[in-house]
């Protein structure tokens, strides 16, 4: 999503200006070209040297250099598709506040022509002076983007507000407001994802191994992508990456079945990544079951098959199953998509190494209704989301 992007980072004079480091250096893991300007005080906490290998930059601190050659700091402000400054100290929000101009970094934030994001770093009670909600007040005003300090540990000793955003944090925000892109704009997308859970007794229940990070990875790829994503999830231990999707927590079949249908009709494409339980007990014990017999019979009924469901009910949706087999894989798959009228099946077998359940990685096969047959290699869940989410894209704007 960064690849390609131009990011002035803009560092002050903060004891939080260690971050910057890992700030940039995760920046240009996404693949953005960085250069960064900093105050001179600045160099104090952090070291352009550290700072320029990471960048693959050279530092801009001064209007001029030793050679007293003019550092174009318009240039710099027209370069940039976006300016970040973190960490911003409670005098460089003062200044930027005030318009004043005293160092390269005031000059280049004051000809951005881009828009900027700052991540404040101070102290709580300069954190909450009324001095420092005025300038806040004034920087919002004058169009820019704050991303709020967190609370905990701070250098003065104390625990409060006032801590700069993660660089984590500050990454993904800035993806979530100002690189998704416009493919799937419009569109709302639907996304199953983990296991269910069905009780036994207070204490036990019968699941599976999926750990949902193929359908967490779908929701934030095509959350990216410009759609409106509901993510109907199972109990796992993950979270979505970006704020803007719609999580829904539910735990056994019966209440994802439940929760599919009343968001399907509304809903663009749906993507049934979830590993449902196909069974369920037919009583569950209000206590817990003690071991008794040498053996236990244990009555079970069918779940509802949701993607058999939804493709009965389906109109303009297009609809993905997922598949995942240990034999007969292909065979198997095409069966399902006859059955349950999908638009295509996303097959995965427990048979290729490192893919399926738990792992960060996975191999697909996607068989189109149509009878076009996709295999890809081996891949991380996120480039196979990217995968999936291509093919869903070249279907749907075909």
């Amino acid at each position: 999503m960064l690849s390609g992007k131009k990011i002035l980072v803009g560092i002050s004079a903060s004891i939080a200006a260690y971050k910057s480091i890992y700030l940039i250096r995760l920046l240009v893991k996404e693949g953005a070209s960085v250069k960064v300007v900093m105050t001179p005080a600045a160099k104090d906490f952090v070291s352009p040297l550290v700072l320029s290998t990471l960048s693959k930059n050279k530092i801009a601190v001064a209007l001029s250099n030793e050679e007293y050659e003019w550092e174009n700091h318009v240039q710099m402000g027209r370069w940039a598709d976006i300016m970040i400054i973190a960490p911003l100290s409670c005098n460089t929000l003062a200044k930027m506040a005030g318009g004043i101009c005293d160092n390269l970094l005031m000059a280049s934030y004051l000809s951005a022509t881009c828009p900027v994001v700052v991540a404040p770093a101070m102290d709580e009670d300069m954190w909450k002076h009324a001095a420092t909600k005025k300038n806040i007040e004034q920087l919002i005003a004058y169009g820019n983007t704050i991303i709020n300090v967190e609370k905990g540990e701070l250098a003065s000793g104390l625990f409060g507000e006032g801590r700069m955003a993660e660089p984590e944090d500050i990454v993904t925000y800035i993806k979530e407001h100002f690189f998704r892109t416009n493919e799937l704009r419009h569109k709302k997308i639907l996304i199953t994802a983990g296991p269910t859970q069905e009780a036994l007794d207070p204490v036990r229940y019968i699941t599976n191994h999926s750990s949902g990070k193929m359908g967490y990875a779908l929701a934030e790829v095509l959350y990216q992508r410009g759609a409106e994503v509901i993510l109907i999830s199972g109990p796992v231990n993950i979270q979505p990456a970006f704020k803007g999707i719609q999580q829904i927590k539910v735990l056994t079949a019966d209440e994802m079945f439940n929760s599919v249908l009343e968001h399907f009709q509304l809903c663009d494409i749906a993507i049934m990544s979830a590993a449902v339980a196909d069974y369920t007990p037919i009583t569950v014990a209000d206590h817990k079951i003690k071991k008794k017999e040498m053996e236990w019979l244990l009555p079970l009924a069918k779940t509802k098959d949701i993607l058999q469901t939804i493709g009965t009910l389906k109109t303009k949706q297009y609809v993905v199953g997922f598949a995942l087999e240990t034999d007969h894989e292909k065979e198997y798959a095409m069966q399902k998509l006859v059955a349950k009228n999908a638009d295509c099946i996303v097959l995965n077998s427990l048979q290729d190494d490192q893919s399926g359940f738990g792992f960060d990685t996975n191999k697909i096969t996607i068989i189109d209704k149509s009878g076009i047959t996709k295999q890809f290699e081996l891949k991380s869940k996120q480039a196979v989301a990217k995968d999936i989410a291509d093919f869903i894209i070249s279907k749907i704007h075909a």
